[in-house]
């Protein structure tokens, strides 16, 4: 819909974009992420090795990973990490929380500026999965 087709009193809706990442890709032709003007909002993102596709063999190793391909997804959309507004989190064991604590605290230093998180439990994940993730961010 173009601005001169919207209709009266609302603006035309702003391109939307998809985020591809070397090294990070979805088996469906899915993007890593899509941008709506600020907004940018995620697909799932795994703790995969980008040098392999597969997940790594410990559950600190994908945590590593997949905050790392948060940071990945966020940069080639323009933003960095302080523009995370929120992640989702899946475990297979909620009690392994303090193997994500870590590099979230490296990301994430300061306590007045981290995002929010939610960490749900998620016993279907498969292929090797301990632990992914979504987020959102605003691209100002």
């Amino acid at each position: 819909m173009s601005a001169a087709t919207a209709p009266l009193g609302r603006a035309a809706p702003a391109a939307r974009t998809s985020v591809y990442v070397e090294g990070f890709s979805h088996k469906n032709p899915i993007p890593a992420a899509c941008r709506v003007g600020p907004l940018l909002e995620s697909g799932s993102i795994q703790g995969n090795d980008p040098a392999t596709g597969k997940p790594a063999e410990t559950i600190e190793a994908q945590c590593r990973f997949m905050l790392d391909n948060v940071r990945r997804i966020v940069e080639a959309a323009g933003g960095g990490t302080h523009d995370i507004v929120k992640l989702t989190v899946w475990m297979k064991d909620r009690s392994q929380r303090p193997a994500l604590n870590v590099p979230w605290l490296e990301m994430f230093p300061d306590a007045a500026s981290r995002p929010a998180r939610h960490a749900i439990i998620a016993p279907e994940l498969d292929m090797g999965k301990l632990i992914e993730c979504s987020f959102t961010a605003w691209i100002a």
